[in-house]
């Protein structure tokens, strides 16, 4: 592991020189890229060096007890070398989850898809739930959320609603999500009480980038239609919205958010893409790895991952076996007690198998 770590030291004086090169500095591509790697390496090092100055404290204390005979001093040095033991063994665990292989995709902005499973009308209104929380979820990291199609309910439920987030490191917060979150609570239309237990499947894709697939135009088709919906400005009024058809493999994809048809077949390209390269990737990850565990969990989307009980204020997630009574809070965003668990029992998997 110090082996792997000096190389990122020797890396990092390095780039610190070359950053301050006049050359570098007038190449503002070139200068961005070693600004990055820099960034990217930086808290390596700096833990390495918190490790190393602790490492030195301990051998300190241990030569100072060698020549010490003061009880008190002796006592005094006793506790400088606990210390600096127990800091000696926490840098060296953090050093071990910084140097595990991070996920290319962990920066992008993402897409998220929310579609209502079993349960009817209550899953398209758990939908609308799932969509307010991650909403407002983004919005408490700083996150910008840009909707991209809804196809709503006469009740204000959606039947399947698709978003963007867009911010650094979405991606690494929201991938977890993907899967069947199942609800359990008495509908408002319920008058005996009863509980109903609904299903909504999530998906969150890492939003491609342009020069990662390469799309001819001729495996598409491209439609415009009015857009339609259970109320909302700008219905039927002009065909700007667009649906996407890719023919090899029969993905279709659908954008009526925007008044204009260019933005909508923007943001419609996105997801196709995003779709595309996703299936890709998954297709990879199964050849190299079909028994490796590609989120916590399988990340399949047809597991259960999450129930949110309303009766009992109740929110477990299955995979990691947490639960929490505070169904309230989480619904409204409160979701980083949740996600950081989620990473958490992700890094020590991965620990294991390196």
């Amino acid at each position: 592991m110090f082996e792997k770590i000096e190389i990122f030291k020797k890396r990092y004086d390095e780039l610190n020189v070359r950053l301050y090169d006049p050359d570098v500095a007038a190449d503002a591509q070139l200068y961005a890229k070693l600004m990055k790697e820099l960034n990217e390496i930086t808290p390596i090092v700096e833990k390495y060096v918190e490790y190393k100055t602790a490492v030195q404290a301990e051998a300190d204390a241990k030569q100072m007890l060698l020549e010490e005979s003061d009880d008190e001093m002796r006592e005094l040095l006793n506790e400088e070398l606990k210390a600096s033991t127990a800091a000696i063994e926490k840098t060296s665990e953090e050093l071990k989850i910084l140097l595990l292989p991070k996920d290319p995709n962990d920066e992008r902005n993402v897409i998220v898809e929310i579609r209502a499973g079993a349960g009817g009308e209550e899953a398209a209104l758990f939908c609308s739930s799932l969509f307010r929380m991650y909403s407002m979820y983004a919005e408490k990291r700083g996150f910008k959320t840009e909707l991209i199609n809804a196809n709503e309910t006469e009740l204000g439920g959606y039947r399947e609603i698709s978003f963007m987030v867009n911010g650094s490191g979405a991606f690494s917060r929201l991938k977890f999500e993907s899967g069947v979150h199942r609800v359990q609570r008495v509908p408002d239309t319920e008058s005996q009480g009863r509980i109903h237990t609904s299903t909504v499947t999530v998906a969150v894709l890492p939003e491609a980038d342009e020069v990662e697939l390469d799309i001819d135009p001729k495996d598409l088709k491209i439609d415009t239609f009015r857009s339609s919906g259970a109320g909302g400005q700008h219905i039927n009024k002009t065909s700007s919205a667009i649906r996407i058809t890719h023919l090899p493999t029969g993905m279709v994809v659908e954008c009526q958010d925007e008044r204009s048809q260019f933005k909508n077949r923007d943001k419609a390209m996105k997801v196709l893409k995003s779709r595309l390269l996703n299936e890709k990737r998954e297709a990879q990850s199964s050849a190299i790895a079909a028994e490796r565990k590609a989120q916590v969990g399988t990340g399949d989307r047809n597991e259960r991952i999450r129930t949110y009980n309303f009766p009992q204020s109740r929110v477990t997630d299955h995979r990691i076996g947490l639960t929490l009574y505070k169904i309230d809070s989480i619904i409204n965003g409160e979701l980083d007690e949740i996600i950081d668990a989620l990473i958490t029992a992700d890094r020590a998997e991965k620990l294991l198998d390196n």
